[in-house]
This record gives structure tokens, sequence and C-alpha cells, in this order.
């Protein structure tokens, strides 16, 4: 079972920044998606950003591009999830997750970490 672990969440003044990082236990495939996923009180679980850590490839929502950036550290085995220019609206609790058929739009992935609020005020 591949495990996550996420780190990085916190209380920020909007116009602020945090990274958030993402622990995947040694087990995780290689080259395999992975993403980002944000669910506010109240609201949906959304797919913000992903990538393909074979490809390299990245995606992103409308609501996050441009100012977040999706990255990994091989040899950590560490997802990150940069954010700059934080909104009140970008108030979650943020989950990493790993191992699915397609890395965006209609994803489907199998493992999940427990998440890190971010709170973001005016």
């Amino acid at each position: 079972q591949v495990q996550l672990v996420e780190s990085g969440g916190g209380s920020v003044q909007a116009g602020g920044s945090l990274r958030l990082s993402c622990t995947a236990s040694e087990n995780t495939p290689p080259s395999a998606c992975m993403a980002w996923f944000r669910q506010a009180p109240g609201k949906e679980r959304e797919e913000i950003a992903a990538m393909h850590t074979g490809a390299r490839n990245t995606f992103y929502a409308d609501s996050v591009k441009d100012r977040f950036t999706i990255s990994q550290d091989n040899a950590k085995n560490v997802l990150y999830l940069q954010m700059n220019s934080l909104k009140p609206d970008d108030t979650a609790m943020y989950y990493c997750a790993a191992v699915s058929r397609r890395c965006w739009m209609g994803s489907d992935y199998l493992h999940w970490g427990r998440g890190t609020q971010v709170t973001v005020s005016s």
C-alpha cells in the first residue's frame, strides 16, 4: 500500500506563499500520475494540479494556473506544491494523491494522504 503524508500547510495572509510537501512511501511507482486536490467546507473536492512523474508533464486548474507550481524530488520521493499569491478562496484542506490511469480530467487516484490545512486570511 502506497502511503502519502502531506505537510507544509498553515495560516497565511492574502498575497503570501506556502509550499506543501507530500512524502511518498518507497513502494510508490517511479513513473506515475500524482496530484494535489483541495476541498473547502461545503464544496466538492477539486483537482488543482497534477503531473506524470515519468513524463514530467504538468496540468493545472484555471483557478491556480500561474500561481501554483507542482514539482517533484525523485531522490527524496517528495511531491511539492508551491503556492504563491494566495487568496482567501484558496482556503481548503489540501490532499496529495498518487497512481491513476489518467493524471487529469477523469482521474481515479488510488492512494490518498490525510491532508494538510491551508488558511488564507484577507
